[in-house]
């Protein structure tokens, strides 16, 4: 008797559900499906022609390649103008589903958990509680990191000197030497 009373409710509740579900969509979404089921039945009657292409067995193998790839080129504006479609309904979709999220709880509930660890690290750190053999050691660090710095922009310019010079051009080949033979004559 539970079971009938719970499938009776479920089946009075399911086209108020179904109310609700097609109103959750945006224009988007129903767009994009719409164009969906158009590309579909479009693919579909290329499947069966295709088919029908491979099937026919008084073509040979080379014929039924052309036959298809002309075929599918007749098709290839579909697939274009899907993806086009697609491509603009998803963005819609995207800008949709961003505007109804909140960015500052998400950074907020993130930051939350990142607050702690930051805060621990300050307050542990050798730059909070300043011992001096730390501090060398830090200090020989960012020396050498602005040393290879250094060196590294060093190695830039005289790569741009080298680029920024004329290109030499190659010496002019030697002229031909005389025909043996014309000499003698």
């Amino acid at each position: 008797m539970i079971r009938a009373l719970s499938l009776a409710a479920a089946l009075a509740l399911l086209p108020v559900s179904a109310a609700v579900a097609q109103e959750a969509k945006t224009s988007a979404e129903v767009q994009l499906e719409a164009a969906a089921a158009a590309f579909e039945k479009k693919m579909e009657e290329f499947g069966e022609r295709a088919e029908a292409i491979q099937d026919d067995e008084a073509l040979d193998d080379t014929t039924k390649g052309l036959r298809v790839a002309a075929l599918w080129s007749e098709y290839q504006p579909h697939v274009a103008a899907f993806t086009a479609v697609a491509a603009h309904q998803a963005g819609q979709i995207a800008n949709q589903a961003l505007a109804e999220v909140d960015i500052e709880a998400v950074v907020s509930e993130a930051m939350a958990d990142v607050a702690p660890l930051i805060q621990g690290l300050a307050t542990n750190s050798a730059w909070a509680n300043p011992d001096s053999d730390q501090l060398v050691t830090y200090g020989l660090a960012a020396d050498y990191a602005l040393g290879q710095s250094l060196d590294d922009m060093e190695a830039a310019r005289e790569g741009l000197t080298a680029l920024s010079a004329p290109p030499v051009p190659p010496a002019p080949p030697a002229p031909p030497a005389p025909p043996a033979a014309a000499a003698k004559i």
